[in-house]
């Protein structure tokens, strides 16, 4: 049976994250994970695998500091 939801409750931080900022981020993510998938093509596995898990770090740190810097202008008084 479906439910439907009748609110739904935003945290603070995701009212004021930087979009730009983490689209940003994300194209920076899809065009490594083309340049990893080229390295694997071409024989180079390990490169490959290299540069996915040195990504994957990088990425978590960066939103999480655009998710913390939202935190922080969210706590700001109005």
């Amino acid at each position: 049976m479906q439910s439907k939801v009748r609110s739904v409750r935003v945290p603070p931080e995701i009212e004021t994250i930087d979009l730009p900022g983490l689209i940003k981020e994300c194209a920076r993510h899809l065009r490594d994970l083309e340049s990893a998938s080229l390295l694997k093509t071409q024989g180079n596995g390990e490169a490959a695998e290299a540069l996915l898990r040195a990504r994957q770090a990088d990425l978590g740190r960066r939103v999480g500091r655009l998710v913390w810097e939202a935190g922080k202008r969210a706590q700001e008084p109005k």
